[in-house]
């Protein structure tokens, strides 16, 4: 009987492990239930944290690091990344790397104040080292702020009714009442720029990203209603002094805080699924072809899950080809049966008992890999039965 062929390929857990940790610890764990089994692993990256360094490597290039301004301002360590080959004047940046939310501290998340302006500065820092494409991965943001941080530290300026630059943070975007794009960097005019993010995330209304994920980065309910205003004026103001109407409904529009939308608004930046990007320079497809058995994870599976999100895009991909799923989950929502429907066969939960989150995360390796292992072994003997009946 020839050996167990599995492929993992797991997103990152917010704030806790990036995708190639979360991959090992999965391919640990498997091991101890199968140590004959073939695993191959695809750790994957939805455009949020470690999107430009898998690219980067994955395509034989490089990896700089630069310091820029964080989302509240002080500096922060950040990277470029430059694909290899024959696409060496690309550069690649991850908006994670200079306005996530993993570089707020939990006490101070307010997407009211937090900016997009080290994103700018990373973009004028890959053109000053001779880029002429640039690829923006949009995912795990602690920003609200339509790219307007981004788009002042290229020369745009975000002004109020009384001719006023308007301060950083989304909160400010209610105030605006015209964009004057007369001293942008007049590099951009020859920049081509494509936005890797997730596309079913719109920038206003019922399926905005205020009101889906700010919450999540600090605000309560006040300031969630004032970011939807501040978002909706962005939109109407870029419509009339940029000539860019419908972002509102633009398909990835509201990815990162809106970033997706100011990015298509300010810099004609097309948005494009991360999946498109990211699955392509990984070959997902191929791998799935030479594989029995698909293991998934993230950090929280729930119904939001297959709309974009890694397990959600996987489990699709594997269906398409007859491969069973099982997803790992830090958190397990209460509408998760939903997600069998999109493809995932089994959601299993990682955390092994309820601690205080520092231990949590700091456990986080061991109780992926424990979990792992006792799904492996369930399969196992699910394969045993099988065996017996015939």
């Amino acid at each position: 009987m020839s050996p167990l062929r599995v492929l993992v390929a797991p997103s990152g857990y917010k704030e806790c492990l990036h995708a190639a940790e979360v991959a090992a610890a999965i391919v640990t764990g498997l091991r101890r239930a199968c140590p004959e089994a073939v695993i191959a692993s695809r750790p994957l990256v939805d455009g949020g944290e470690g999107f430009a360094r898998s690219l980067a490597l994955a395509s034989g290039g490089r990896v700089e690091p630069v310091t820029v301004p964080g989302p509240l301002g002080p500096p922060v360590e950040a990277h470029i990344g430059w694909l290899g080959g024959g696409a060496s004047r690309t550069a690649v940046i991850e908006m994670a790397a200079a306005a996530g939310l993993r570089l707020v501290p939990p006490a101070e998340r307010d997407p009211l104040r937090t900016s997009t302006r080290g994103v700018g500065v990373l973009i004028r820092l890959a053109l000053d080292r001779g880029a002429e494409r640039i690829l923006v991965g949009c995912g795990d943001s602690g920003t609200n702020d339509a790219g307007a941080g981004m788009a002042q530290a290229l020369g745009f300026r975000f002004l109020d009714d009384a001719g006023r630059e308007l301060p950083p943070g989304g909160g400010a975007l209610a105030r605006l009442a015209r964009i004057d794009a007369s001293a942008r960097d007049s590099r951009l005019a020859g920049l081509e720029v494509e936005v890797a993010c997730n596309t079913h995330v719109l920038l206003a209304g019922p399926r905005g990203v205020a009101r889906r994920y700010a919450p999540q980065k600090g605000a309560g309910p006040a300031g969630v209603a004032l970011l939807e205003r501040g978002l909706e004026t962005f939109a109407a103001v870029a419509a009339r002094d940029l000539g860019v109407r419908g972002l509102t409904s633009l398909p990835g529009g509201g990815a990162s805080g809106g970033l997706g939308a100011g990015l298509h608004a300010l810099l004609g930046a097309r948005l494009r699924p991360w999946q498109e990007v990211a699955l392509t320079a990984c070959g997902l497809d191929r791998a799935l072809a030479e594989t029995d058995l698909v293991v998934t994870a993230e950090g929280g599976v729930d119904g939001q899950t297959p709309d974009g999100k890694v397990p959600g895009v996987v489990a699709a991909r594997a269906r398409a080809q007859g491969v069973p799923v099982i997803a790992l989950a830090g958190t397990i929502g209460a509408d998760v049966g939903t997600v069998h429907a999109a493809g995932i066969d089994a959601v299993f939960g990682t955390l092994g008992r309820a601690v205080p989150l520092p231990e949590a995360m700091a456990r986080a390796p061991e109780d992926i890999a424990r979990a792992a292992e006792q799904a492996l072994r369930g399969v196992l003997v699910g394969l045993a039965m099988a065996r017996r009946r015939h």
